[in-house]
């Protein structure tokens, strides 16, 4: 096996990036941060059963186009593999999927479902996804080898490396094997088992949008309703604040786009539509980032920026108060980040999707998500809708013509790959069975996911958890003091889930 030892926990690390704002990005890799300072924390405390050098890396040859029997072309897909908790020969298998970035040595050693496989004596593994991370070749961000960036490789990838890994380590059909996955992949998590049952028993799905949308307008107008939440220190003010103030931006920058660029920090004056429109997604991504990873110790929770829009001043004149506040969440979003300043230029933002260097494509995804959003997702956050809260500016005109700017991808084309999408896997009736889907109330994927109220495609009652004040994939992380009670009593309603499963599949094989 290509294995090498593991090395030291990295220090930048991505997580999904299943949006379309660069600062939404920027916090999500905050998010990414804060979770490898607690696994890093739980390791020194943690006994010497799980050392880091447990801890192997790997790479499997894959083909490039499984579906094309006549090319032979591969490239390095990347795994980790931690076989600290394993109960030789027959324990479990837990398989943590990789998404739309790098996986790390942290994926095997810390979460939720490596706390699982400690009870369980389960051998833990991480998959690279293709075109993410290291897994990418040479000249494998060019647009014309993007053809063979897609779920449907990556899922075939899954049923490859289940094989790979099977041999590698002797395993029989007595070991029994569970995915994982948050946001893009916990929706491939859900279609591994779906597709491929016969190689993983349960899935566990969190934050899963396993219905593609197109025009994703649903996902503002809820980060509107988590922002009226009392619940999580919302309120009706709150969102009225933050309405107002999108407002005035808009009707300050239509005579004095100077003056904004000042007040906001820009590094560029929004002269023109495109660069405008780029501010007002930017700052719609603070509010975003705040409520899609409310309470995780990011930027601020919903409780601390409603207390920013509503808390009475006197220092500004009423008509201008609404605005002075976003401009104050703008200046607390660059005091805790290594930024200079917000840069807004479209331009740019065009130039570095269009960057196809490998190295950029390590440290980053946005190429190869755009990509993925335009010929499979759509995803694309759009502000047309009367109750969204933000810039009617966010069209998805103006998102989605990276698609022709980019790759050449029509814009016309986009309604037909959407369906095709929905149609393969089954929106949000999915064919799947034995997959539990998981999501919390304020997070804006829900609307995309599996939830209290649906059905699978065969009219079989979904197994569902939901978290009514939580946010995106917060069941994924370990214990902690500070977790909210219903989010303690959800892991531990998937902790029974899984219990079951090993036990049905025990069962099954022993007659």
């Amino acid at each position: 096996m290509l294995f090498s030892p593991a090395r030291c926990l990295i220090i930048l690390l991505l997580l999904n990036s299943t949006d379309a704002g660069w600062i939404l990005r920027k916090i999500k890799e905050r998010v990414r941060n804060l979770q490898l300072q607690e696994a890093k924390q739980q390791l020194q405390t943690i006994s010497s059963r799980q050392p880091l050098q447990h801890v192997k890396e790997g790479r499997i040859h894959q083909q490039l186009d499984h579906f094309n029997r006549q090319d032979v072309s591969t490239f390095p897909q990347r795994f980790y593999v931690n076989e600290a908790h394993w109960q030789r020969p027959d324990g479990p298998v837990f398989l943590f999927i990789g998404g739309e970035g790098p996986i790390f040595e942290f994926d095997v050693l810390a979460g939720h479902h490596v706390d699982m496989a400690e009870e369980h004596g389960a051998l833990l593994l991480a998959l690279e996804h293709r075109f993410y991370g290291d897994s990418i070749n040479p000249d494998g961000l060019k647009t014309e080898n993007l053809a063979d960036l897609s779920s449907q490789q990556a899922l075939t990838d899954l049923a490859v490396f289940h094989q790979y890994i099977s041999q590698s380590f002797n395993l029989s059909h007595r070991n029994t094997w569970i995915s994982f996955g948050g946001s893009y992949s916990g929706a491939l998590s859900a279609w591994f088992r779906g597709k491929f049952p016969n190689l993983v028993y349960g899935a566990v799905a969190s934050s899963a949008p396993v219905r593609a949308e197109l025009d994703f307008s649903a996902y503002s107008n809820i980060v509107g309703l988590s922002l009226m939440n009392e619940a999580v220190g919302g309120s009706e003010k709150c969102l009225a604040g933050v309405q107002e103030a999108f407002a005035a931006v808009e009707a300050l920058m239509g005579g004095n786009t100077s003056q904004v660029a000042e007040d906001f920090g820009c590094c560029q004056i929004p002269k023109d539509l495109d660069d405008q429109i780029e501010l007002m997604q930017n700052l719609a991504d603070i509010i975003m980032g705040t409520v899609q990873y409310n309470e995780e110790g990011v930027l601020m929770s919903i409780s601390e920026l409603c207390g920013v829009m509503t808390n009475k001043s006197e220092v500004y004149e009423e008509e201008m108060e609404a605005y002075n506040r976003l401009v104050k969440l703008a200046q607390i979003y660059h005091s805790t980040s290594e930024e200079p300043c917000l840069d807004v230029s479209h331009e740019k933002t065009v130039k570095d999707l269009m960057d196809t260097s490998l190295h950029s494509g390590r440290r980053r995804a946005a190429r190869q998500w755009t990509y993925q959003t335009c010929t499979e997702f759509g995803f694309y956050q759009t502000c047309e809708d009367a109750t969204c809260p933000f810039s009617g500016m966010v069209t998805l005109r103006s998102q989605t013509e990276l698609c022709p700017m980019v790759f050449g991808i029509s814009q016309h084309s986009l309604p037909g790959r959407i369906a095709f999408t929905n149609t393969y896997y089954g929106g949000d009736k999915p064919h799947t069975h034995r997959v539990l889907y998981v999501n919390g109330g304020v997070d804006p994927w829900k609307d995309l996911s599996v939830v209290q109220d649906r059905s699978t495609e065969d009219g079989e009652e979904a197994q569902i958890v939901f978290i009514k004040d939580t946010a995106h994939c917060a069941d994924m992380m370990s214990r902690r003091v500070t977790d909210r009670r219903s989010l303690k009593k959800a892991r531990e309603e998937i902790e029974r889930h899984v219990s079951s499963w090993l036990k049905m599949a025990t069962q099954q094989k022993m007659v």
